[in-house]
């Protein structure tokens, strides 16, 4: 007689069991999964992008927040695979011209409706506004220059050790007085494939106008010419000055004494401390000079996009948590774990970036020196066109030609000219 109730005891235990079971499946099917992607900040950052997810998921139980690092050169082709297949993340972290591809290839969306723009720098904002008037990823983190100089060298060159350069001219009139009184090359720029054309731009040469090349003209040529006088006198570092990135070797020679100013970024400082303990101590920093056009050199940004495909049901979900994932409170944990300038208003104003601590390092002066440069970095590079490194590659090449004296500058950049509009015409 026992037997019965056991037994139907057993039998409600179960569908209790299978009710609560299905109550709980419900409710995690319920909530909304937030997938996002970073480059290459695992395992340096973990702890950080952990803690940031946990705390989300904590706030927000009706969302999983879920993070995944790729390698930087492989992020991409899991996106475009993830995009094809009509499974993408919902944030990817990429840099601006990355973004601008995609956007041509209208893979990703406008984020107007869901980002929170008050809260970012203008000109971080202005760098994800394309060519359609619409804004494309919400700002994360940037950078900018600052020249770090040997001041052993300027002394020895009969220049002021406590004045830094203020112009890409004075930079190159100082590069030949060095290279004259003590043998060592003044300056490194980046003339390669993807970096030429930002030189330029930073001194208001353009590149393109109307959807047509117009670097050859008077000011260009006078432009490439004052390059190509400095390189005659030795004044330019020539290891790798035109490859596709001399920032190595540069480090290298800044690094043995044999060149006098690095233009990098604050963190780069680190390297000089830990490998030219010597050169460390003789070495003083600065902002990088604005040039006309009041343009910080080394404004490159990284952002986080979201695919044209993803779940429309999810973008609530995506804003809000885009707006987090990138708000000034979590931007200054990053900036300073990370060592990179803020695109967020209110952690730009922090006196992090402001005041250098009584006996501040070398490395903290570079930071702030950055940061009083934040309202004018930009990211420049080719936009709006395809195959931009091909475009580029020939403007180097031209470059290459006339700074090495191996053509006159008016025609090898009449020469690249008629290459970029033949190109772009047949798009």
């Amino acid at each position: 007689m026992n037997t019965r109730p056991r037994h139907l005891t057993t039998l409600a235990r179960a569908a209790l069991f299978a009710a609560c079971l299905a109550s709980s499946c419900l409710a995690f099917a319920d909530k909304q999964r937030i997938e996002f992607w970073t480059q290459s900040l695992s395992p340096k950052f973990d702890d950080y992008f952990r803690n940031l997810v946990t705390r989300y998921n904590a706030a927000h139980p009706d969302v999983d927040v879920v993070w995944v690092d790729y390698p930087w050169d492989v992020i991409r082709t899991k996106f475009t695979v993830a995009i094809a297949s009509g499974h993408p993340p919902a944030l990817v972290n990429m840099n601006v011209p990355w973004a601008n591809d995609y956007k041509q290839l209208r893979l990703i969306q406008p984020v107007d409706k869901w980002i929170d723009k008050s809260q970012y720098l203008p000109n971080s904002v202005e760098d994800l506004t394309f060519d359609d008037g619409h804004v494309y990823a919400f700002p994360f983190y940037t950078g900018a220059h600052v020249i770090a100089y040997n001041t052993t060298l300027f002394k020895a060159a009969g220049l002021d050790p406590k004045r830094a350069p203020t112009s890409l001219d004075e930079v190159l009139a100082f590069s030949k007085q060095i290279k004259a009184k003590t043998g060592a090359a003044g300056f490194g720029p980046a003339l390669g494939p993807t970096k030429i054309e930002g030189l330029m731009m930073e001194e208001g040469l353009p590149i393109m106008q109307n959807g047509r090349a117009v670097f050859n003209s008077p000011a260009h040529v006078a432009f490439v010419n004052k390059l190509a006088d400095a390189y005659r006198a030795g004044a330019l570092l020539k290891d790798n000055l035109f490859g596709q990135d001399n920032f190595q070797v540069s480090m290298g020679a800044y690094n043995s004494g044999r060149l006098a100013i690095l233009r990098t970024v604050p963190s780069s400082l680190i390297r000089v401390r830990d490998d030219a303990p010597d050169i460390y101590k003789v070495t003083e920093v600065a902002g990088a000079p604005l040039g006309p056009t009041k343009i910080a050199p080394g404004g490159w940004q990284f952002n986080y996009v979201v695919a044209r495909n993803v779940d429309p049901k999810l973008l609530p979900a995506i804003g809000q948590f885009g707006n987090y994932l990138t708000n000034a409170e979590n931007q200054l944990v990053f900036s300073k774990l990370a060592g990179t300038l803020p695109t967020a208003k209110q952690t730009a104003a922090d006196p992090y970036f402001h005041d250098v601590p009584a006996g501040g390092s070398l490395i903290e002066r570079g930071v702030v020196a950055a940061a009083h440069n934040l309202d004018y970095t930009h990211t420049l590079f080719l936009a709006n066109v395809r195959d931009p490194e091909m475009l580029s590659t020939k403007l180097s090449s031209a470059v290459e030609q006339a700074v090495t004296g191996r053509r006159d500058a008016k025609a090898a950049l009449d020469d690249a000219v008629q290459f970029w509009n033949q190109k772009l015409a047949r798009r």
